[in-house]
């Protein structure tokens, strides 16, 4: 079977964008005023994350990406913006002045997480209204829609972007958040997790008791494709062809922050590049084995995936 080359791939990432920041340090005592580790802070890193960190993702396996999203205006935007670019995406970042960038900050000490703070507020309307004008306008020079939806409220508009993008004849993503799955009705193909799945069709008993609940969701919501991710199972992809699966790669996981994002990032290159479904999920599956392996939310390179 001829591997279809990624960096034929043009991808359009929308959805909730926020500025990774890690915070590295050494823990040596506890404090006398609660009994909390006392950190001290050696070095700190700033990373795209969420939305821009799938966009990160398929531009590192050579698709031609590009980024729509709200930032805020301060500081974190700014990064954010600045990291985008030297990652090579084209991006279109609305500012919004009335909220602040979403900033997810890790405090980490001997390789382990020790916190994790979050700041964050969904964006305005108005600046939602014009993101949707924005994304028709993005539609003709695209070939596959990754909807990454993190919860933020960058995508209150995510039911007419699905409807924009069938129209205009591309593929259409989801990375789904929340248990209101009826607003993805019409993509393509969902990549939910193992808990974003059973949140929506509760839990089931056995093997065949999954593949027919996830059968029914991918019928009910018209999806030609549900890729459930399963953590060190690996994943399965159900299609009108029945369930296939992958198994993870044998690796040690070191961290599994932003493997999702890996994981739609890389079928959705694959489906760009003209893959079929089983195949780019081999290829995520094998993508996110790479990523497990990094600290932090991280990408899998070309090179990395396809040797």
């Amino acid at each position: 079977m001829t591997r279809p080359d990624t960096r034929k791939a043009k991808v359009l990432v929308v959805g909730d964008v926020m500025l990774d920041r890690y915070w590295f340090g050494d823990v040596s005592r506890i404090s006398p005023e609660a009994p909390v580790p006392v950190v001290l802070i050696q070095r700190e890193e700033a990373r795209p994350g969420g939305a821009a960190n799938v966009a990160r993702n398929c531009a590192a396996l050579g698709a031609r990406t590009r980024l729509l999203s709200v930032v805020g205006r301060d500081e974190a935007g700014s990064k954010l913006a600045e990291l985008i670019a030297q990652a090579g995406i084209r991006a279109q970042l609305h500012r919004d002045g009335s909220m602040p960038t979403t900033v997810k900050l890790r405090v980490i000490a001997r390789q382990q997480q020790l916190l994790r703070i979050d700041f964050e507020t969904p964006p305005s309307g108005e600046v939602l209204a014009s993101k949707l004008a924005d994304f028709g306008a993005a539609l003709p020079s695209c070939d596959v829609v990754i909807l990454s939806d993190y919860g933020k409220g960058g995508l209150a508009h995510i039911a007419r972007m699905i409807g924009l993008a069938r129209a205009a004849g591309k593929k259409v993503l989801v990375d789904p958040k929340g248990d209101d799955y009826a607003r993805y009705r019409g993509a393509h193909v969902m990549t939910p997790n193992l808990a974003e799945l059973r949140e929506v069709v509760g839990s089931w008993k056995s093997e065949a008791d999954l593949e027919r609940r996830a059968q029914k969701l991918r019928r009910r919501l018209g999806l030609e494709a549900l890729l459930l991710t399963r953590s060190e199972q690996g994943m399965t992809l159900y299609s009108e062809r029945g369930a296939r699966h992958a198994k993870a790669a044998a690796r040690e996981v070191y961290d599994v922050s932003g493997a999702g994002d890996t994981v739609i990032a890389a079928f959705g290159a694959m489906l760009g590049a003209g893959a079929g479904l089983e195949q780019a999920m081999r290829i995520a599956n094998r993508a996110a084995g790479i990523v497990v392996g990094k600290l932090g939310v991280a990408v899998a390179t070309r090179r990395e995936v396809f040797g």
